[in-house]
């Protein structure tokens, strides 16, 4: 993959989710519902809600918040329920944003979005109006660890159908395709190899910098006005942001 990894857009917005795990906690638990609800409780039948117990994991989310969240999705006493909506709009200088949202009230989640943008020097646009500058891929990344062979994690990947194998000094990330994604992470695992991330997620064709230091606070100012909605569960964008040290 060229450009950003995506993992490390991943460790900087874990790094500042970690100080308020419990919208984290909560933002997984409602994944982990819809999932068990719209398939099963049971992983192994059920691919979506074993991509979001992974997810949740990634997050260090206790078994017990996994468990409890199975049993509220697949329990029929609840009468809460969500649907997935993707919204896409623009940032400062018309940086790309797509927001994938989980929510029990479209009429309160589009204004909220609405809001954040408009707010952040942005607008909200119509559907598919970013979507194209995207490109939906299975990621998963491995940290570079004592007794983890890389080479042979990369082997198993390329063997079981990943597109793209990216090694750094830090790790090595590993694209699919969508419709392989299951089986290349299946294939790590029963090789006895845990990915630290796995997920699929939306990677931008190009990135774009922000040259202005006011854009780039407006920037950070949206995706931190996204992340702070409880509706929301995924931000992607094609803003290249400044390496940190």
């Amino acid at each position: 993959m060229s450009g950003h990894s995506k993992w490390n857009n991943i460790k900087n917005k874990k790094g500042k989710e970690d100080a308020k795990k419990g919208r984290v906690f909560t933002k997984m638990a409602r994944y982990i519902m819809v999932a068990a609800r719209e398939g099963g409780g049971d992983p192994e039948y059920n691919p979506s809600l074993k991509m979001a117990i992974d997810k949740a994991k990634s997050y260090n989310m206790p078994n017990d918040n996994i468990e409890r969240a199975i049993k509220k999705g697949t329990g029929e006493d609840d009468d809460t329920h969500y649907e997935e909506v993707t919204y896409e709009g623009y940032g400062p200088s018309g940086i790309a944003v797509m927001v994938k949202t989980l929510t029990d009230n479209r009429n309160r989640t589009a204004p909220e979005m609405r809001h954040a943008f408009d707010r952040n020097g942005g607008n909200l646009g119509t559907s598919g109006c970013v979507s194209f500058m995207f490109d939906k891929r299975g990621v998963l990344y491995f940290e570079k660890e004592e007794g983890l062979d890389l080479d042979e994690v990369m082997m198993v990947a390329i063997d079981s159908g990943a597109g793209d194998v990216d090694g750094d000094d830090d790790g090595l990330e590993i694209t699919t395709s969508p419709e392989d994604f299951a089986a290349v992470r299946d294939a790590l695992e029963e090789a006895g190899y845990s990915p630290k991330m796995a997920e699929i997620t939306y990677i931008p064709q190009n990135e774009v910098e922000l040259t202005s230091e006011e854009d780039v606070k407006k920037m950070e100012k949206l995706i931190d006005a996204l992340e702070d909605n409880d509706d929301v569960q995924d931000i992607y964008h094609n803003w290249k942001e400044p390496d940190e040290d």
